[in-house]
């Protein structure tokens, strides 16, 4: 039987060194498919995000120009491997199905329960894509605790601070640039002075450009982070935040 083989990592721990890493599961499959007399003629793969859906290396399968004959099924060391929400994997099987090509999992092998394959295969997926709305609930759930006590839950840091082993620590060359916006706002000089001025004495955004109105407006509306605070929750609730003040406490 000739075959197609994929493997696909969601997340960078996953590439090296991990039970889902590439390489593990390439063994998996070349061991497999020896075994049960299977040659493999092509190869596909994808690294994505987590929790990504839809995957371009199974997509040239599925809406490429791969048919039956040659290939006659696709092997995965894993049925989530395929995809982890369960109406995106069905879908993928449905197209395959089309084309008249069985697609075959390593881990599950749903085949040798005979009639109630399709049965135990729908229950499996079922419960990984439950596992996967759980794991993200958890995540959100532990970013909402930590940003609720003040802590850095994620996402770009604000000019003026950088992430050191997950928290909020003033970068010291941009602690000059919130200084010198907000001393020069306080003397009463407007925006348009503050940039020039900025730009004057060569001071630069966070990606080399030179300072616009925009960009000094965002830093003067993230006064109560310089000041010590961190805002939390869908109603932008403040809290004291755990990391330092650039801006002192008038």
């Amino acid at each position: 039987m000739n075959v197609a083989a994929y493997t696909r990592v969601s997340t960078k721990k996953q590439l090296v060194g991990n039970e889902y890493d590439f390489e593990t599961q390439k063994k998996e499959i070349i061991e497999y498919c020896e075994n049960h007399d299977m040659k493999i003629v092509a190869w596909y793969s994808d690294e994505d995000e987590p929790y990504e859906k839809w995957q371009k290396g199974f997509d040239e399968i599925v809406f490429g120009d791969v048919s039956n004959p040659p290939i006659e099924a696709v092997v995965v060391a894993k049925s989530d491997r395929v995809a982890k929400d369960v109406n995106v994997y069905f879908s993928y099987k449905g197209l395959l199905m089309r084309k008249d090509i069985e697609l075959i999992s390593i881990s599950e092998d749903f085949g040798v329960y005979g009639s109630y394959a399709p049965i135990l295969e729908a229950f499996v997926s079922v419960m990984c894509n439950i596992e996967n709305d759980n794991k993200t609930r958890r995540m959100r759930f532990g970013r909402a605790i930590k940003a609720s006590k003040g802590g850095y839950s994620g996402g770009q840091p604000p000019m003026g601070y950088r992430i050191v082993d997950g928290q909020l620590v003033i970068d010291e060359n941009e602690k000059l640039v919130i200084e010198y916006i907000f001393e020069k706002r306080s003397n009463g000089e407007t925006m348009k002075a503050i940039v020039e001025g900025l730009n004057k004495n060569g001071f630069k955004t966070r990606k080399g450009n030179p300072f616009a109105i925009s960009t000094v407006q965002s830093i003067l509306n993230n006064e109560k982070t310089y000041r010590g605070f961190y805002k939390y929750g869908p109603n932008g609730i403040w809290v004291r935040g755990v990391h330092e003040p650039i801006l002192r406490e008038e």
